[in-house]
């Protein structure tokens, strides 16, 4: 590309404004899950007894009568090419982060009687309920050998089927987990569900304890707030970096960045308005309950948010709405950019997890209540999560691993590495009360001098808002629920759901065996639960922080406290095999050992890859595009200070060397600094043999600096080669349109 592409580029976003044929509107009420073969279509379409049983098995669980698959399967079939769709395909998750999907089509041939052949549309419970991709080619994390190509995806009946269109035409995707010819998941979704599994059973021990003999089932329910960039696809399209890596490797700040904080909750701009609109109509389509758009606080940026759903469909739906955030982008001429990072300098994108539990008759666990028995509850679910995020919180932070999340974790934009748990003034006094024994915590008059006793009659009611809200805190109560903020804008928020849920499990297996032992010793409820509450408040308020995150005081209060600080991916995935980490997920059967240690050698291979792609994108953006450039501007100056060198010898030397010299010192060294990324480069790819771990720690301490220091000169000559000359979209082009 020459620099001549990037100005003819530059008059065309002046004076073209992209033709976006607009999509017949709909009424939202209308439009909800018009493309989803949900509990109303198979209501309708299915004989009630296999209806009744389908409802059973995705309400609380269990396996389908043999037969019922294929009465099931023909009915979605029917539904489907009612509506244009030619193939299916079972829809998985493998452990790329990104989803994955074969379709194959619904004719099958069939010979007739005499000896010709025709046509038919099939798809048979068998099809349905079991595919077979090839799992040789998916990260396994050595479960599955090269020559070892078998794997199977099952269709998970608790997430619904749906269609999906584009210009050549629909197909009907099933929602599938992904197992290896083993057994063991290769998958996000497999672990996910066991999560959930194990989540629920111990938590409707809690509920036994409580008198509830109702729920069948708790569930998590997840809303996952979406952050995103909108750049001009022209100037993306000039941008490898950008295109090959999500994030810009090279790039000098513009003139104006986020610094007057006017465009966070601004109006939205009609070419953006137009894309919200088509994107929030096709989630609708698919059933996706999107609710909130608004443009976030670095320009370009924007944020959509969900309601609640259960953490199975709401994971499915995340990962929908990603790819409809880019396809869409397309159509109205954007690339969508959901790296966590893709501008240095401006705010990065989170995916805040907001986390509730609720039972199978609609109670939110997490809800503080308006009666006394309503908090006793309460406040042993939030005793569990408090001992889950103190003693499991490597897991949780093995949630929000990856590349780009080490750009925002612990910067002053996004939570710190550090997981602590933010529960406001109001609900502190609470269990500090708890902790006392006695009447009131701090601020006891907020609470009319009611007894801080957790009995099923003296403790009053919690109001409902009882806390500010804490934008450092990677895990902040928000009124009825948690919101699990170090999750990254490009990541898949199973792995945050699954290891919250398995250590919720734990905490909550813990506690119900202690109070059903008092119980079998003739305890009384009221005191057990007393007893135990004021014990692991006491034993857990070291989780509790009140303040500012991202003060350099919480980082030393923080080790006083003995809460991990593991502030890059690489340190938090060595821990993963640590054995307090496993036993998380081996105690109810989230994870095996054997597809524990895989997940630590996948992520830390993705780590691996992705930072070589970008040292090689920096090497070439360097030597190919900016150099050629700068050395060119370089000779042109110094034809300009023709006196350079007589001048060389003067004490005072003139502008024009001054000017030169500096020009001249960034380009050598640049030159330098790629010189040295390339080395330590080849280096690094010759230590293939070194060990996984090995290698991630070489990648993050040989490669990221030497990029940065290439980044220090490319960028200084950013602003001081010819704007006309200068071969890639700058950041002032790319972020304001």
């Amino acid at each position: 590309m020459s620099y001549s592409a990037r100005n003819a580029v530059r008059v065309a976003v002046a004076t073209e404004k992209p033709q976006v044929a607009p999509l017949p509107r709909q009424l939202p009420s209308e439009l909800f899950g018009r493309d989803v073969f949900s509990m109303n279509v198979m209501r309708d379409r299915l004989p009630q007894a296999i209806f009744s049983r389908l409802e059973q098995v995705i309400k609380t669980g269990g396996s389908l009568l043999e037969g019922d698959a294929d009465v099931i399967a023909g009915a979605m079939k029917d539904w489907a090419i009612e509506r244009g769709a030619t193939h299916y395909t079972h829809w998985f998750q493998p452990m790329t982060g990104a989803t994955a999907e074969k379709h194959d089509a619904f004719l099958t041939p069939l010979l007739t009687s005499d000896g010709g052949s025709a046509m038919i549309n099939e798809f048979s419970g068998k099809m349905l309920i079991k595919g077979e991709p090839d799992a040789s080619s998916f990260p396994s994390g050595g479960i599955r050998a090269t020559f070892e190509a078998r794997g199977y995806t099952a269709w998970d009946p608790t997430s619904p089927v749906f269609l999906l269109e584009n210009q050549n035409g629909k197909t009907m995707y099933v929602p599938s987990i992904f197992l290896s010819y083993t057994g063991e998941s290769l998958d996000r979704k497999t672990p996910l569900l066991r999560s959930l599994e194990a989540m629920s059973q111990q938590a409707l021990r809690i509920l036994r304890l409580f008198g509830n003999t109702g729920a069948r089932r708790v569930n998590a329910m997840v809303g996952a707030e979406q952050e995103y960039f909108l750049v001009d696809r022209r100037y993306f399209k000039l941008r490898t970096d950008l295109r090959l890596a999500g994030r810009s490797v090279f790039g000098a700040q513009p003139a104006k960045g986020q610094e007057l904080e006017d465009h966070y909750f601004g109006a939205i701009s009609p070419r953006v308005l137009a894309f919200m609109a088509e994107v929030e109509e096709r989630m609708w389509a698919l059933g996706i309950p999107a609710r909130t758009r608004h443009n976030e606080v670095a320009p370009a940026q924007f944020e959509l948010a969900p309601m609640f759903e259960s953490a199975n469909i709401a994971t499915d739906h995340n990962m929908l709405t990603m790819e409809i955030l880019r396809t869409t982008a397309e159509r109205h001429e954007f690339a969508c950019l959901l790296h966590e990072k893709p501008f240095a300098g401006i705010n990065g994108s989170g995916k805040h997890n907001n986390w509730s539990m609720c039972d199978s008759e609609g109670n939110n666990l997490l809800n503080p209540g308006s009666t006394p028995s309503d908090n006793a509850q309460f406040l042993t679910f939030l005793a569990a999560v408090l001992r889950a995020v103190h003693e499991h919180a490597i897991a949780l932070r093995l949630g929000t691993v990856g590349a780009g999340n080490d750009h925002r974790l612990g910067a002053n934009e996004a939570p710190p590495a550090i997981i602590s748990v933010f529960l406001g003034e109001q609900l502190t006094s609470v269990i500090e009360g708890v902790i006392a024994g006695k009447k009131g915590g701090k601020d006891a008059s907020s609470w009319g001098g009611g007894v801080m006793e957790v009995g099923v009659s003296t403790m009053p009611p919690l109001p409902r808002d009882i806390s500010d809200r804490n934008r450092t805190s990677p895990f902040a109560f928000t009124g009825n629920k948690f919101e699990f903020r170090a999750v990254g804008a490009s990541q898949s928020i199973a792995p945050a759901n699954i290891a919250l849920n398995a250590a919720v499990a734990c905490a909550l297996d813990d506690i119900a065996t202690e109070l059903e032992n008092a119980l079998k010793k003739g305890q009384a409820l009221n005191s057990a639960v007393q007893e135990t509450l004021a014990r692991l408040f006491k034993a857990h308020l070291p989780v509790v922080f009140n303040g500012n995150g991202y003060a350099e005081e919480w980082q030393a209060e923080a080790a006083k406290r003995g809460l991990p600080n593991l502030k890059d991916s690489v340190s938090a995935i060595a821990r993963y095999s640590d054995k307090e980490v496993m036993d998380v997920f081996l105690r109810h059967g989230v994870l095996s050992q054997r597809e524990i240690l895989a997940r630590q050698e996948i992520l830390l291979e993705n780590y691996i890859k992705n930072i070589h792609v970008e040292t090689k994108l920096t090497c070439s953006i360097g030597r190919s595009l900016i150099l050629p450039v700068a050395l060119g501007w370089l000779k042109d100056m110094g034809e300009t200070a023709k006196t350079v060198q007589s001048l060389a010898q003067s004490a005072s030397p003139a502008p024009e060397e001054t000017y030169f010299m500096r020009l001249r010192g960034h380009v050598t060294g640049l030159m330098a600094a790629l010189d040295d990324l390339d080395a330590k480069h080849e280096q690094l790819d010759a230590m293939e043999g070194s060990g996984v771990l090995r290698r991630a720690e070489a990648a993050r301490d040989e490669l990221l600096p030497r990029m940065a220091a290439c980044r220090v000169h490319a960028d200084a000559l950013e602003g001081m080669v010819d704007d006309d000359r200068w071969p890639l979209p700058k950041y002032n082009e790319l972020l304001w349109h």
